[in-house]
């Protein structure tokens, strides 16, 4: 492993339709696994508000276009003198990735109460060949606006 990096996920705009939580695009000859997703959020917090979610959590391969109208957020290394990581991250995109070759990986749900969390196994690791995305998309439309997701992900590069 070349190391392990972690990026804060910070969706502060409420929004009241499907997003992409996160794109997340492996640099060019920088393979990585995904090691951990942990979001909770702060806007919906009583009996009334609670929602269930499904998120999709897909890999997206080829010319995509994009998401847009969310934010950037910088992976750092978990090793302080570890260098930068090779990779893009968006946030919060109101408008969702299109394009390329998707493939499904995972259909998970969140009752959005408590935190979301996805710790896979070393078996069940995730790896994004470079040059690839690994995209968190919130496939549930909310019934209100919600606001205030927050949260981490978890990877290492592997070259």
């Amino acid at each position: 492993m070349a190391g392990v990096f972690t990026a804060p996920i910070n969706i502060t705009s409420a929004f009241t339709a499907q997003i992409d939580i996160f794109e997340l695009l492996a640099g060019s000859g920088h393979p990585l696994d995904l090691l951990r997703i942990q979001l909770g959020q702060i806007s919906e917090v009583g009996d009334a508000q609670e929602e269930g979610f499904v998120m999709v959590l897909k890999r997206v391969t080829g010319a995509p276009t994009s998401g847009s109208g969310g934010g950037t957020s910088t992976a750092v290394p978990t090793n302080p003198g570890g260098a930068a990581a090779n990779v893009t991250l968006e946030t919060g995109n109101t408008t969702k990735l299109t394009g390329g070759t998707s493939s499904e990986l995972a259909r998970l749900p969140w009752n959005i109460r408590g935190d979301f969390l996805y710790v896979p196994t070393p078996d069940e690791v995730i790896r994004l060949d470079s040059s690839t995305r690994l995209v968190l998309e919130l496939a549930t439309t909310p019934a209100d606006s919600v606001s205030g997701i927050f949260g981490y992900i978890t990877f290492a590069e592997l070259v």
